[in-house]
């Protein structure tokens, strides 16, 4: 089990993210995160890194640069600045807890194998470290409340600190697209059912040849109840807890008997 933070003002905090270093939902963030402990650094990609997941920069020398105090860019992805963050900015006062986002548009569903909101989260989780994953939901074009993210993420991380969770755990959080004060309360859910990328678009370039667009629509079902969809579809702030193991128990038990 991570251990309960019992005082966060006196607790060293990371912040990372997949939307770039100066992304509205970073500062946010930060601004939530030093309101709760003096003590927090910024390691964040130089540019957004939506999508990217948990990947790892392996194949070309990362840079990193300083973008004030205690605030860093890495010219990678959000699992390359945490690793950074943890193993290099912060070796010598590793950090108490991770906190990853605000993501611009929810983490729901299936988009957490995508995320790198999340992956940034998880990077903290592998490396022994607490981590919660902030997103906040965008229904349509209509404008993104940042405010319910800014008003409702200081008690999220203060409740979920004073108990601790599983050490193959992070936890992942998202906030409704609706105002602070019209949501309906935090409820603890299941990951839900939303997949990206159902829509292919094919085209042509100038020379003729085809090239294709990944679309946006996503096929989701916000009628499971329990779930992190359905749940922010009411204007509840969903809290998922997600394990970085990924073994099924179930499977593993009747592959066994194959293999006698």
């Amino acid at each position: 089990m991570f251990d309960p933070i019992p005082d966060l003002s006196r607790a060293r905090i990371l912040v990372s993210n997949d939307d770039g270093i100066d992304a509205a939902g970073i500062k946010l963030l930060e601004k939530v995160a030093r309101s709760l402990s003096p003590y927090v650094w910024v390691v964040a990609p130089e540019h957004e890194q939506s999508a990217v997941a948990h990947s790892l920069t392996v194949r070309r020398p990362l840079r990193m640069r300083q973008a004030g105090r205690r605030r860093f860019a890495v010219d990678g992805t959000p699992t390359d600045s945490v690793l950074l963050g943890i193993r290099h900015v912060m070796k010598k006062c590793r950090p108490d807890l991770v906190l990853s986002g605000v993501n611009r548009g929810g983490n729901l569903g299936e988009d957490v194998t995508y995320s790198g909101t999340v992956a940034a989260a998880m990077e903290g989780t592998l490396l022994g470290v607490p981590a919660i994953a902030f997103s906040q939901q965008i229904e349509g074009d209509k404008p993104i409340k940042w405010n319910t993210a800014q008003h409702w993420a200081g008690s999220v991380i203060t409740k979920l600190t004073q108990i601790g969770w599983p050490r193959n755990v992070l936890i992942n959080v998202n906030f409704p697209d609706v105002a602070a004060d019209e949501v309906t309360g935090i409820e603890v859910v299941r990951q839900g059912k939303r997949k990206l990328g159902d829509e292919l678009c094919e085209r042509l370039d100038p020379r003729g040849q085809p090239y294709f667009w990944v679309g946006g629509q996503r096929a989701e079902d916000r009628g499971i109840a329990g779930t992190d969809l359905e749940a922010v579809c009411r204007g509840a702030i969903a809290v998922t807890p997600l394990c970085v193991d990924f073994t099924s128990v179930l499977a593993m038990d009747r592959l066994a008997k194959i293999f006698v």
